[in-house]
Order: C-alpha cells, then structure tokens, then sequence
C-alpha cells in the first residue's frame, strides 16, 4: 500500500496543473487491489475542504469526488465507516463537509457531542453551541 497526499488527489481531480497532474494520474492509474492507495482521513478532510474554498466547487461536486474514492477498490480509506455517513450528512445539508466528519468522528471515540462556535455546525452537523 502507498500512501497519497492531497495535493496527489487534488491535481488528480482538478487536472489544474499539466505537469503535476500527469504525474498524480499516472501513479494513481498504477495502483491496484492488491497494491492501494492509502487515503488518509486527514486527506478526506482536506480535499474537501481545498475543493470548497480553493475551487468553489459545489456541494454536489465535492460529494462526487468524496463518493467516487470511496467506491474505488484501488484505494483504501481510512475510517471510510465515518466518511461515508458524512457525506449522508453533508450532501443534502449545510454543514461543511469536515464538521459533519469531526462530529461523527467524535461521537465514534465516545463523545457526548461536540462543542462549537459555528452556528451552522451547531445546527446542520449536530454539534452544540458553546456560549
């Protein structure tokens, strides 16, 4: 197995740079079941956030990308039993992408909830206000 970082998966997606992108789409196109490429959560997290803020991707496009690495058998990702409810959570809502997984990710370590200043994680991703 072999690890990538965002900025692999990210020209992958964008193919915003020629050069970069070749190189990511050549690697990720040598990966196989039997050898995968590692996605770490923290790279879930990123990635969607760099598509929101950097791209201005929409929600539908984010979950696209998100659903579409999920279902790749050539890639492993981490804790992908909490992505994907996330993505359940954050499609359809208001909730950035990464509070929806910061909330499910605590609730699975046992948390009660989580506590925020976001009005809107408070809200669309299930967490509680802290005032």
């Amino acid at each position: 197995m072999k690890g990538l970082d965002t900025n692999v998966i990210v020209r992958y997606v964008t193919q915003d740079d020629p050069v970069q992108a070749r190189a990511a789409t050549n690697f990720i196109e040598s990966l196989t079941e039997e050898e995968p490429g590692f996605i770490a959560l923290i790279v879930i997290a990123e990635l969607a956030w760099v598509l929101q803020k950097s791209y201005h991707s929409t929600r539908h496009d984010i979950a696209r990308v998100l659903e579409s690495l999920l279902r790749t058998k050539t890639f492993a990702v981490e804790r992908a039993e909490l992505v994907w409810p996330a993505l359940r959570q954050f499609y359809p809502g208001r909730a950035d992408f990464t509070d929806c997984l910061i909330d499910l990710c605590a609730k699975a370590a046992g948390c009660q909830y989580t506590v925020t200043f976001d009005q809107v994680a408070a809200t669309a991703a299930g967490m509680r206000l802290l005032t």
